[in-house]
């Protein structure tokens, strides 16, 4: 759901900052106050092209930002966020900016990440959908609507393994694309893997060697040195005329004497005893050093020789040892199916005929089991369209076979309406009335409340041209779709907007001599003058009038919630 919006020097907002509640939310105002600005500043964050006409006069920039919560999005949107190298959304907050000046700069941004307005628009799809004159209708779209049959149906363990079987035979396809090369090609890729198979097997690789092998080249590269250190430490200690050792001895001599004089002098003995200990174990461990020390030129040669081996291994086929041994059973497994590529071309075929025997047949299942739930559906749709003033209207769905089975199975779907007695059905798209098309997406949207996934639905001019009980359905419709997602509603009718579970007031004010627009939620009484305002003026009786619309739909809420509890139904 949209939580929270910020517009700024967007057409005649200065600067707006609005929170947003879950449910049913309207907008209402005098004509022209500017009701469709919040609708401009979502439709500019799902990718709409940007007007710099919309910049306010006097500015020489605009943004727009928002904040979605998106907790209740499938993974599916976690993974969209990854694969655009967005960062994921912290507590389950979106946040989208939109900024873009008189000079030409024009910037997006999802959680802070800088994005390109395709991605912003592939991002919108997931989060709003807009019925009315601004298109934002994801329902238009023909694979959409194909999703939604599917979501209704609950056919997702059938697509699921449909997108595995083709995942399958994409792969078994590079494996045949690869062995299917011209004669000249294999003969060089088989030439090229049996060298560097050979190569590799011919160095005897062990995981662990490479560290080993340096600490060996490093001692054997310094022999000489470490020898001379060696040495130069043995006759400082023992080896001198002044050498540690008979230091040390001549310490011992006074230090008895000192003992013998003064007996508390006892704990000083035992130390120059530690040290005299010490000083012939480091005597001891030296000279077994220096032993030790080979200074061996071929074997300081063959060290040289390995390491050089091994580095031009990592050259050609991996940063580790590891990585070049990976490599190398990579290309033996690649030899092995190219040197049989008669036997594997043959099992490649084989299992692609069986995967493709069983895409065939799960698609087919799908399209049986979608044309039988149609008629329910259709039906549920017709009923909707019914209550909001569409009584003779006409709605089908038809599914059309495809020539070759795809991940969504053989069948492509189109929606069609015709909303007037002897007219044809056409698809939704084709609908030139933008009232139309809002109250038949929102039929559409009743139907599958439960299905459909997107988070946040918009309707504008959804009540043009109805009245009277008409409306009221309008307004119950939306409230029953808000039950499981954000709605909102920009409308006209006291009816539509006495429904909502929050009602705000786009006002135009005029400041020293400049004209801005501002929206404020209202409060229960604030909401009864501006429904009487509505109704046609604020009178006793438009007062009553818009009191009782507020009971009404209070009453009708509480009726139905008591309604859900005694059936066991939890609200989304």
């Amino acid at each position: 759901m949209l939580t929270w919006l910020r517009i700024r020097n967007l057409a005649v907002v200065e600067e707006l900052t609005l929170e947003f509640p879950p449910g049913l939310v309207t907008l209402t105002g005098e004509t022209g106050a500017g009701k469709s600005i919040v609708l401009g500043a979502l439709n500019l964050l799902l990718g709409q092209r940007a007007d710099r006409g919309l910049i306010r006069s006097g500015a020489d920039s605009c943004a727009v930002e928002a904040i979605f919560d998106v907790r209740a999005l499938p993974a599916d949107f976690g993974r969209l966020l990854d694969e655009k190298g967005v960062d994921p959304c912290e507590e389950g907050r979106l946040i989208l900016k939109r900024a873009f000046s008189l000079g030409g700069a024009n910037r997006q941004f999802v959680n802070g990440v800088p994005v390109p307005l395709s991605v912003l628009a592939e991002i919108g799809n997931w989060l709003v959908d807009i019925h009315g004159p601004h298109e934002h209708q994801s329902l238009l779209r023909p694979q959409q609507q194909l999703a939604v049959i599917d979501a209704y149906g609950k056919h997702e363990a059938e697509l699921e393994a449909l997108r595995d079987l083709f995942r399958r035979r994409r792969e078994l396809e590079a494996q045949r694309r690869e062995l299917e090369g011209d004669e000249r090609t294999f003969a060089q890729q088989l030439d090229l893997l049996r060298h560097q198979t050979r190569e590799i097997e011919d160095a005897r690789l062990q995981p662990e060697e490479e560290e080993s092998l340096e600490a060996e080249y490093r001692r054997a590269a310094n022999a000489s040195r470490l020898l001379e250190l060696t040495r130069e430490a043995l006759n400082a200690l023992d080896e001198e005329e002044a050498a540690a050792a008979a230091r040390l001895a001549e310490a011992g001599r006074a230090l008895r004497e000192l003992e013998r004089l003064d007996p508390e002098a006892g704990p000083i003995i035992q130390l120059h005893d530690q040290v005299s200990t010490l000083a012939r174990e480091l005597l001891n461990e030296l000279r077994d050093y220096a032993e030790a020390i080979e200074l061996d030129p071929e074997r300081l040669a063959a060290l040289e020789e390995r390491r050089s081996l091994i580095q031009s291994l990592k050259r050609k086929y991996g940063a580790t040892v590891e990585e070049v041994l990976r490599f190398g059973k990579e290309a033996r497994e690649r030899l092995a199916r190219l040197e049989s590529r008669g036997e594997e071309l043959a099992r490649i075929d084989k299992a692609i005929g069986e995967i493709q025997g069983e895409i065939d047949r799960i698609a087919e299942a799908l399209s049986e089991k979608r044309r039988r739930l149609l008629p329910r559906l259709e039906r549920q749709i017709r009923g909707h369209l019914a209550e909001l003033g569409f009584v003779q209207s006409r709605f089908q769905i038809r599914l059309d076979m495809t020539a070759q089975a795809g991940p969504s199975g053989r069948d492509a779907a189109e929606f069609l309406f015709s909303p007037n007695p002897g007219e044809p059905p056409r698809p939704l798209r084709a609908i030139a009335s933008s009232g139309e098309m809002a109250r038949a997406m929102l039929a559409i949207k009743t139907a599958l409340a439960q299905e459909d996934r997107i988070p946040v639905l918009v309707f504008d001019e959804v009540d043009a041209n109805v009245g009277g009980e008409t409306a009221r359905a309008v307004g119950e419709k939306m409230r029953r779709v808000a039950r499981r997602r954000q709605v909102f509603c920009i409308t006209h009718l006291a009816p539509v907007a006495a429904a909502a579970q929050a009602h705000y007031l786009v006002e135009k004010q005029v400041r020293d001599g400049r004209t801005f627009t501002e929206v404020r939620p209202l409060s229960p009484e604030a909401r009864v003058e501006e429904l009487a305002r509505m109704l046609g003026g604020r009178t006793a009786e438009a007062r009553r009038l818009a009191s009782s619309l507020l009971a009404a739909a209070a009453a009708q809420s509480s009726a139905k919630k008591s309604a859900r509890a005694g059936r066991g139904v939890k609200r989304d």
